[in-house]
């Protein structure tokens, strides 16, 4: 393995059997293709996973509603994307390009598919709880925030409740395109908000994900967020 590999994998706290996972997990689209989109959409499923799993156990009188707010406060682009400045993620990415003289190395979204990829490489290369202890132990301090922050609500129900408050029309979600293909699928929309004559954009591994991607950029601009 080489030298820079190997200081991640330190960083990490996992040695990977197959080194070519690793630097497909670190590989990005605008550098080569194959890349790490279908690692990171295979992380992402185990990353739900695991947390949900964590939730369920460490809440057990939490009902449903409760259990998901909490783990949209944990299984969010902003979150793996501080993950990954933790862990230096960045020095060893592989970015075209294009990618590198817009600043991608410190790209959110970059960073988080990133994040994600390398969850996905670490379950194919070690398996089931390999992976879980590496997801446990990154998210540790994460876990203490969002017990301490308590059952905060998703950006799209607080951009509702903002805008029922202030009684103004619901924004609206258009989906601009889809990018990638059947299992690497990434949605582009835009949030609308009629009466503010503000429009915000969001991306994801869902159409999900990207609504309420989109309605945190929304309330960033309303000043009702501030970054991760």
């Amino acid at each position: 393995m080489a030298t820079s590999l190997k200081s991640l994998s330190h960083k990490l706290g996992y040695h990977f059997k197959d080194d070519a996972l690793l630097t497909l997990a670190l590989t990005h689209r605008s550098y080569s293709d194959p890349n790490n989109e279908r690692l990171e959409f295979l992380g992402d499923a185990v990353l739900n996973y695991f947390i949900t799993q964590k939730l369920f156990h460490e809440y057990p009188h939490h009902q449903e509603g409760n259990l998901s707010r909490l783990r949209a406060n944990l299984v969010n682009r902003d979150i793996l994307a501080v993950l990954a400045k933790q862990l230096d993620i960045s020095q060893h990415l592989y970015l075209g390009a294009g990618e590198l003289k817009s600043g991608g190395l410190e790209r959110n979204s970059i960073l988080a598919d990133a994040m994600e990829a390398i969850i996905g490489a670490i379950y194919l290369d070690g398996g089931t709880q390999a992976c879980q202890d590496r997801i446990i132990t990154w998210y540790s301090d994460a876990f203490i925030d969002s017990s301490s922050r308590g059952l905060k609500k998703d950006p799209k129900t607080q951009l509702q409740e903002y805008l029922q408050a202030h009684k103004m029309n619901l924004p609206v979600y258009t989906l601009i395109s889809i990018e990638g293909n059947e299992h690497t699928k990434i949605f582009h929309l835009e949030c609308h908000i009629d009466a503010l004559k503000q429009t915000s954009t969001g991306r994801g591994s869902s159409r999900r994900r990207a609504e309420q991607d989109a309605a945190q950029h929304s309330l960033l601009a309303l000043g009702k967020m501030t970054e991760t």
